[in-house]
């Protein structure tokens, strides 16, 4: 087993990020003294995802799309990454851009194994239990569904929409078995069929939150609530109760909220200059980091979000 402790030597750097790897890899080779805190950033300077190991303020790992296997004519899809969520334990990353793709990233190799055009601005994706995909539309007002083959990707994936006034987030809801997405003034439920061959998403419920122009919709972990935002306020939805509650978090025009264990504080992403920043704050305002030049407009922490999937959960397809 390697092991990492003491100083932080320019070889103990190397086998840091090293171990970090194998770890996302599966592989299980590494022990670090505590949990590593690790945050997920869309970065739009560069049109990158990015990892940032927090205790040393380095970035670790990033994915672009010209280096990866996106083909030529495709890369523009991936201008303006606008969100990345960790998904199958934690060994990929489910990103959406602006540009119009929507990708499932492999973090070992960096390969997309599967990746599509949705259009309308996509602001936020989600992985169903059958391992389809499900993505939000700003501009374009719909949720679109993917059925997802690796072997078919790009422009010729199936897929259908969904009509959802301003489409900016989808969460999956393993308990209820719904799909959530907070649209504009209402939040809305939808049922999945299931079905391999004809996937569809059916509203069952829509309820008045408060404000307009919902934005970040995101579990608050080891709850049974989500993270909900506007340009005005930070709330937390309770599922269970069908409630909304006011925080203490900064709540001006905050883009994305996550949070974790105890030891993890709270992030948020605010804008500094139009939508993006260069700082990712906790919920009082406090940098946990910086990086000039940087265009983050997301920040996630790097955890498996247990009210959406299963705790050791693995990459599958839908096809039959």
């Amino acid at each position: 087993m390697l092991k990492v402790q003491g100083k932080r030597s320019k070889n103990d750097q190397t086998m840091k990020k090293l171990c970090l790897l194998l770890l996302f890899a599966g592989a299980g080779l590494c022990s670090f003294t505590q949990q590593k805190k690790i945050i997920i950033l869309t970065e739009q300077s560069q049109n990158r995802i990015v990892l940032v190991d927090t205790d040393t303020d380095e970035i670790i790992w990033d994915w672009r799309p010209e280096e990866s296997n996106i083909k030529p004519g495709h890369v523009e899809w991936f201008n303006a990454p606008d969100d990345a969520k960790s998904v199958y334990s934690n060994q990929y990353i489910l990103i959406t851009a602006s540009g119009g793709g929507v990708a499932l990233i492999r973090i070992a190799d960096k390969k997309a194994v599967f990746y599509a055009y949705a259009g309308g601005n996509p602001h936020s994706a989600e992985l169903l239990p059958d391992g389809n995909i499900v993505c939000a539309s700003s501009t374009g007002n719909f949720l679109t569904l993917f059925k997802v083959d690796s072997n078919t990707v790009g422009e010729n994936t199936w897929k259908k929409t969904i009509p959802i006034a301003f489409g900016h987030n989808v969460v999956w809801d393993k308990k209820h078995k719904l799909l959530w997405s907070a649209a504009m003034d209402h939040i809305k439920s939808f049922r999945y069929n299931f079905s391999c061959n004809d996937p569809a998403l059916t509203l069952v419920d829509s309820l008045t939150i408060p404000g307009t122009e919902a934005h970040d919709l995101f579990p608050d972990f080891g709850t049974s609530a989500l993270w909900l935002t506007n340009p005005t306020d930070v709330y937390r939805f309770d599922v269970n109760k069908k409630t909304v509650s006011s925080t203490n978090l900064l709540n001006n025009n905050i883009k994305s909220v996550s949070s974790g264990p105890s030891e993890f504080p709270t992030i948020v992403s605010q804008p500094k200059e139009q939508w993006w920043t260069d700082e990712v704050l906790d919920g009082s305002g406090n940098s946990v980091f910086r990086q000039p030049g940087l265009k983050i407009y997301k920040a996630r922490w790097l955890l498996v979000n247990t009210f959406s999937y299963g705790q050791k959960d693995k990459y599958r397809q839908c096809v039959k």
